[in-house]
């Protein structure tokens, strides 16, 4: 059985440590001694570690795993990296037999141009792309761009697993409502959010079914996101960019 536990880093990052067993995969290890602790406290190998994009962030522990581990590095061969690493493109697919896992390669610019998540039926590895009732910044890629990502994403099985790097739920929970103040559904997991973040608990992983009751950034052919989007047509993409440029000054 996989288990699947996050890792706290810096102020509101979240490392995916995937073990079965007695080995370890990390997925955009930002900071190494988080997980240096969280192997030895577990008495785990690390295999692999899957970077999703080059902010620091996401990678500045990978060259110190590195040199206390025989973990291989698979990262997306749009961006450069100075770590030894396998590249990975669209489609790609990716086997882990220490965790007995194998996860397909997207290519999802718009938060940078070359990032990439891992997905398969039960899980979905995205990085900055997709958060919960969020998305994220676009730093080097266009509307346009992080648009089509986020469809792509909601094309996933409904019931796969959102896994993310960042806690920025309640925040983008609380900008959701000022564009859908009478979303039951949201204001129900506003109250939910509420309460794990108040026992220091994960707000994810969510479900891709939930992120489409919920997230703004995938439900800009609403009329009441439109409405409240300053948005001059209601043509989506219009709508996208409006909601974005809203949340980059919340």
């Amino acid at each position: 059985m996989l288990h699947i536990i996050p890792i706290p880093a810096f102020d509101d990052n979240y490392i995916w440590l995937l073990h079965h067993k007695n080995h370890a995969v990390v997925i955009d290890p930002g900071d190494a001694q988080p997980v240096i602790e969280a192997l030895e406290k577990n008495n785990l190998k690390l295999s692999a570690i899957l970077i999703t994009h080059h902010h620091h962030d996401h990678i500045g522990g990978v060259a110190k795993l590195i040199e206390h581990t025989s973990a291989r590095v698979y990262a997306p061969t749009y961006e450069n990296f100075d770590f030894k690493h396998s590249v990975l493109a669209e489609n790609d697919i990716i086997h882990l037999p220490e965790i007995n896992e194998s996860f397909r390669v997207m290519w999802l610019p718009g938060h940078t141009l070359g990032h990439i998540a891992y997905y398969n039926k039960q899980s979905l590895f995205c990085g900055d792309t997709l958060f919960s009732a969020g998305c994220g910044r676009l730093f080097e890629g266009t509307p346009e761009q992080m648009l089509q990502s986020l469809n792509r994403l909601k094309q996933l099985d409904p019931a796969t697993k959102v896994y993310c790097t960042h806690e920025y739920t309640a925040t983008n929970i609380a900008f959701a409502l000022t564009l859908e103040p009478d979303n039951e559904t949201l204001i129900a997991r506003q109250a939910i959010v509420q309460q794990l973040r108040s026992q220091q608990l994960p707000s994810i992983p969510s479900t891709i079914a939930l992120e489409l009751k919920i997230n703004p950034f995938l439900r800009c052919n609403q009329a009441t996101i439109w409405q409240n989007s300053q948005a001059k047509s209601r043509d989506e993409l219009a709508v996208f960019t409006a909601i974005r440029a809203l949340r980059n000054h919340y």
